[in-house]
């Protein structure tokens, strides 16, 4: 018993350590200038400094919005799905790796975790995508 409690208090206090460690380390990346700037699937976030996104967005903020012939309806064909959930404006759950789209009361549409949300099974297939089999 003894040594159970030693060894339990030597684990504690090596665990307080990692975890001192782990937040000095995890302050030094806060403090840091650099952003992540989120990029199309299937490319990862790219490290932006602070200075240079605060120009960008200035910059795209005081641009002309380019002049598009297509609907406004067609700009938000689809949207990224947040923590495998899409809004009500999206309800359709797409799945890149298979290319499978689940539209509302699908046999298994309550249970896919969505990568993109399209607003109709048409804006999917569009996409390349096809419609699940049950």
């Amino acid at each position: 018993m003894r040594r159970l409690l030693k060894r339990t208090v030597q684990l504690g206090f090596l665990a307080g350590i990692g975890y001192a460690i782990w937040r000095y380390f995890d302050r030094q990346r806060a403090e840091s200038e650099v952003t992540w700037e989120p990029q199309p699937f299937p490319y990862p976030p790219q490290p932006r400094a602070e200075a240079e996104a605060t120009t960008q967005v200035t910059t795209a903020t005081t641009a002309p919005a380019p002049v598009s012939d297509a609907p406004a309806s067609d700009a938000k064909a689809w949207v990224e799905a947040a923590e495998g959930t899409c809004p009500a404006t999206h309800p359709v759950k797409a799945k890149l790796s298979s290319k499978i789209f689940h539209v509302p009361g699908g046999a298994n549409y309550d249970r896919t975790k969505a990568d993109r949300c399209y607003r109709d099974a048409g804006a999917a297939e569009v996409d390349g995508l096809r419609k699940a089999a049950r």
